[in-house]
């Protein structure tokens, strides 16, 4: 499933079929086309923002407490970070080891501007966030796929991790809870990959910010915790998605001091301190009630249970999602590639679903499938859904006729 065959996909996918960010835009480019369309694609939550984080970014523009703050962020943001990464995390970090950056996106281009050199290697989990791609190689890295499979539910395998290390290897990156597969790597194995990047001298780089969002009794396990880890760790987060602020842009780094210095130099000459009134809000999302984390899981969780059950009748197997907001499909069965697949649920059903080709060149045979839309839209989604599928199954219908 990794070959594209049909001639009638649109130049503004097929002519960035390899280029797993890109796709994902024209995707969206092209799903404006259709305007009931339900779009099970970009990860961005759709509940609402809590009220109370809405309140005090009112009070700080009427009161106008706005004027810049220091380029890695406000004292008190600061401080009630590392109190959070302390209490929850078990991560050993003070005010001086967090940097706010304006997205998460912006923090992990921070970090691989200055971790890398020319040359330098990240190994990586594939599939992946191709973001990572665009900030690797722009700062002249290269990534090295570490393989991971449907089987073990895409958990990262210690041994795939130590046969990819190479005398260029810098990093390991670590996603977990993962985009694009919702898998999770267990504290086991993230006990066996800290000996493994203690043993090599390796940094690891981990980004958790789905931390808040895991299912059926899985935990999510920091490995800056560990013995030997706190010196070798970035652990990237943010609010976007725990307290439905994508829009505010404000995410957040934390790793040893003199790293976090060497961003803020970066981002000082750069994008300067996050806005002001974001970070007020990602105070108040910290230091107010956390009961709407515990709705926004019980409401994800009851989602995730209507997509399992509607892509199981309509034959599609899924890998277990434990954490996030996706359902990694497998879509082989329909027998034809996920670009071309997806372009005829989007065109035919009106869903807008991403190929797994959005997530790395070798995934031809998967759909991310996310549950960011309410119950009742993803039971019409679904209905739409399975007969587009069920006429393309198995060379049952040509694509294009």
């Amino acid at each position: 499933m990794n070959t594209l065959t049909n001639p009638n996909i649109p130049e503004v996918v097929s002519a960035v079929a390899s280029d797993g960010t890109q796709l994902r835009y024209a995707l969206m480019e092209l799903s404006a086309q259709y305007k009931d369309a339900i779009a099970l694609g970009r990860g961005d939550p759709d509940l609402p923002t809590p009220t109370h984080i809405i309140d005090v970014v009112k009070g700080a523009i009427e009161q106008q407490r706005t004027a810049p703050t220091p380029v890695a962020g406000m004292p008190e943001l600061r401080q009630a970070l590392a109190e959070k990464f302390r209490r929850e995390n078990r991560l050993p970090v003070e005010e001086e080891n967090i940097i706010l950056t304006t997205g998460g996106q912006e923090g992990l281009f921070l970090l691989m501007q200055t971790l890398l050199d020319p040359g330098d290697e990240v190994l990586v989990p594939d599939p992946r966030y191709t973001s990572y791609d665009e900030a690797i190689t722009s700062a002249g890295g290269r990534m090295v796929m570490i393989p991971t499979d449907h089987e073990d539910a895409f958990n990262l395998r210690p041994e795939a991790v130590e046969a990819a290390i190479t005398p260029r290897t810098k990093a390991i990156l670590i996603v977990t809870p993962s985009n694009p597969t919702g898998g999770i790597v267990t504290e086991e194995r993230l006990r066996q990959i800290a000996e493994i990047a203690i043993k090599h001298n390796l940094i690891v780089i981990s980004d958790e910010i789905y931390e808040k969002f895991v299912y059926d009794g899985w935990k999510h396990f920091s490995i800056g915790s560990l013995p030997g880890m706190e010196e070798r760790t970035i652990t990237l987060n943010g609010f976007s998605k725990t307290y439905a602020m994508t829009g505010f842009r404000c995410g957040f780094a934390a790793a040893p001091r003199n790293f976090i210095q060497a961003m803020a130099k970066v981002k000082a000459v750069t994008t300067g301190p996050v806005a002001t009134i974001s970070q007020w809000a990602g105070l108040a999302a910290l230091t107010g009630t956390q009961e709407p984390i515990r709705e926004f899981l019980r409401i994800y969780s009851e989602r995730r249970k209507v997509m399992m059950n509607g892509l199981l009748d309509m034959g599609l197997s899924f890998s277990e999602p434990r954490g996030a907001f996706f359902l990694w499909t497998n879509s082989s069965s329909v027998g034809i590639h996920a670009t071309e697949l997806s372009y005829l649920l989007l065109k035919e059903a009106q869903v807008l679903i991403f190929p797994g080709t959005g997530f790395g060149e070798n995934w031809g045979g998967y759909l991310r499938i996310s549950i960011l839309q309410t119950t009742d839209l993803l039971k019409e989604a679904l209905e739409r859904m399975k007969p587009v599928v069920e006429r393309y199954r198995a060379g049952n219908l040509i694509p294009g006729q």
